[in-house]
C-alpha cells in the first residue's frame, strides 16, 4: 500500500505542477504585452495631459513580501492593480522552480508556496499609496431661488500628488481603454457674493448699492436677487420713498423689456410694491402701457401674467391713470373668459376698479365681449368668482342708470357688454337662478342685485 500511495502523490503533483506552470506562463506573457502598451502610452501622454514632463524610468513594484513602495516621480497611473502582473517575484520563483532539478513534489510545493505568498500580498493591498494626476472636482455652482441656477461643471484641479492618499484602488487591471483622454472642461466662475440677504431691511446707502449692482449687471441671477431684495424692501413705506428718491424706478422698470420671464415677473412684483405709494405711481405710469401689452401677450395663466395683472390692479385703484388702459378693455374680458380660476379672479378685480369710476362707463359697456362670458353666472363656480361677477354686474347696472345710457341703447352693438348685461335679459335670468344658491353670502348678494333692477 505504501508504493501505491506514493505513486498517487506523484501523479497528483505532476498534474498540479503542469497546471500551475501553464497558468504562470500565460499570466507572465500577458503582463509583458501589457507593460509594452502602457510604456508606449505613458511616453506619448506624459507631457500632453498636464503640460509637465516627468521621469519616465521610475515604476512601482510590489513584491510578495517587499511591502509598499512609492514612485520615484510624480507620475502614477490612474488605476492601481495588485494582481499577478505586479508580482515579478512570482515569475522568477516559478521559472526557477520549474527548471531546477528535484522531484515533482518539491516543485508542486514551491508553486503552492508562491501562490500563497501572492494571495497574502494581494490581501494587503491597502499598504500601497498612489496618486492620480489630473484629478477632477466639481466647481461650485450659483444657487438660484425659485428653481434657477446652473449645473455643476467639472474642472481639472491640476494637482498631481497627494490627491488620493488613502490608497484605495479600483481593483481592476490596468487597460488602455480606461485611460481618459486629455479634455478641456468648462469652468464656471466663482459664486457671486451678494452683499445682502434678500429679506434684509436696508438703509438708503445700502439700497443705493443694490440699485448700482442692478444697473450695471447683465447676469440674470444677480438681477433676480437684486429685484427680490428691492421688492421686499419696497413693502415698507419708508423704503418706497427712498427707492424713488434714489432714482430706482427707472432702473427697475428697464428690465420690463428683458426676454427672461423670471426677471419680468420679479420686476412687476417690485413695481407692484412700489405702486402702493401715490408718488411712485406718478413715476410708474410711464410704463403702464408697456406692462399691459406684455401681460396680454405673454403665456396664459403664467406667473408673469399674474404679476402684471396685480400691478395693473394697483395702478387702477385710483381714477388718475385708468384712461391709459381703456384700449385694452376687450382683452381684459377675453382674459376673463379664457383664464384659469386665479386669472379670472385677478382680472375681475381689475375690471371692478374701472366699474367704480362712472367716467369710464361708456367706454366699458361699448367694448366687444365674448358671449360665453355669461357662463360665469352659473352656480357651479365658487363663492369668490360669483361675488366678483355679481359686483361687476351691479356696478355697471348702477352706472348705466346714473349716466343715462339706457336711453341711448342704439349706440351699442349686439356684441357689446351693454347688450349682454342689459338688453339680452340672459344675465337677469342667470342671476335669478342663483337666488337658491347654497352659500348664504352669495344668496344675500343676489338679492341685493335683484332689488336694484
Amino acid at each position: 500500500m505504501g508504493r501505491t500511495r506514493e505513486a498517487g502523490c506523484v501523479a497528483a503533483g505532476v498534474v498540479i505542477g503542469a497546471g500551475a506552470c501553464y497558468c504562470v506562463y500565460r499570466l507572465a506573457w500577458g503582463r509583458d504585452e501589457n507593460e509594452k502598451i502602457w510604456d508606449e502610452d505613458e511616453e506619448s501622454t506624459d507631457t500632453s495631459e498636464t503640460g509637465v514632463e516627468t521621469v519616465k524610468g521610475a515604476k512601482t513594484n510590489v513584491g510578495a513580501g517587499s511591502g509598499a513602495k512609492l514612485q520615484g516621480d510624480s507620475k502614477v497611473k490612474p488605476e492601481v492593480s495588485l494582481g499577478l502582473e505586479d508580482c515579478p517575484g512570482v515569475k522568477e520563483k516559478a521559472h526557477s522552480g520549474s527548471h531546477s532539478g528535484g522531484g515533482l513534489e518539491a516543485k508542486a510545493k514551491a508553486l503552492f508556496n508562491t501562490l500563497k505568498e501572492q494571495a497574502s500580498a494581494k490581501a494587503g493591498k491597502g499598504a500601497r499609496v498612489g496618486t492620480i494626476s489630473g484629478n477632477r472636482t466639481l466647481a461650485p455652482s450659483l444657487p438660484c431661488p425659485g428653481g434657477r441656477g446652473g449645473g455643476c461643471h467639472p474642472t481639472r484641479s491640476g494637482s498631481r500628488a497627494g490627491s488620493r492618499a488613502s490608497g484605495k484602488s479600483k481593483g481592476k487591471a490596468r487597460s488602455k481603454s480606461t485611460r481618459a483622454p486629455a479634455t478641456t472642461w468648462p469652468v464656471r466662475r466663482g459664486k457671486f457674493n451678494f452683499p445682502y440677504k434678500i429679506d434684509d431691511i436696508l438703509s438708503a446707502p445700502d439700497l443705493q448699492k443694490v440699485l448700482n449692482i442692478l444697473e450695471r449687471t447683465n447676469d440674470p441671477f444677480i438681477q433676480e436677487v437684486a429685484l427680490v431684495t428691492l421688492g421686499n424692501n419696497a413693502a415698507y413705506s419708508f423704503n418706497q420713498n427712498a427707492i424713488r428718491e434714489l432714482g430706482g424706478v427707472p432702473i427697475i422698470a428697464k428690465l420690463i423689456k428683458t426676454k427672461d420671464p423670471i426677471i419680468r415677473e420679479k420686476t412687476y412684483n417690485a413695481l407692484n410694491n412700489l405702486s402702493v405709494n401715490a408718488e411712485n405711481q406718478g413715476k410708474i405710469k410711464t410704463y403702464i402701457s408697456q406692462v399691459c401689452d406684455d401681460t396680454m401677450v405673454c403665456r396664459l395663466d403664467s406667473a408673469v401674467q399674474m404679476a402684471g395683472l396685480r400691478l395693473l390692479t394697483n395702478m387702477t385703484v385710483t381714477n388718475h391713470y385708468q384712461h391709459l388702459l381703456s384700449y385694452s378693455f376687450p382683452d381684459f374680458f377675453a382674459l376673463l373668459f379664457l383664464g384659469n380660476h386665479f386669472t379670472k379672479i385677478q382680472t375681475m378685480k381689475l375690471i371692478i376698479n374701472f366699474t367704480e369710476n362712472p367716467a369710464m362707463t361708456r367706454e366699458l359697456v361699448s367694448c366687444k365681449v365674448p358671449s360665453e362670458l355669461i357662463s360665469l353666472f352659473n352656480k357651479e363656480w365658487d363663492r369668490e368668482i360669483l361675488l366678483n361677477i355679481l359686483t361687476l354686474f351691479e356696478n355697471i347696472n348702477d352706472n348705466i342708470k346714473n349716466e343715462g345710457l339706457a336711453s341711448s341703447r342704439k349706440e351699442f352693438s349686439r356684441s357689446s357688454l351693454f347688450f349682454l348685461f342689459k338688453e339680452s335679459g340672459v344675465c337677469v335670468k342667470k342671476i335669478k337662478a342663483l337666488a337658491n344658491h347654497n352659500d348664504l353670502v352669495v344668496k344675500v348678494k343676489v338679492l341685493k342685485v335683484l332689488t336694484k333692477l
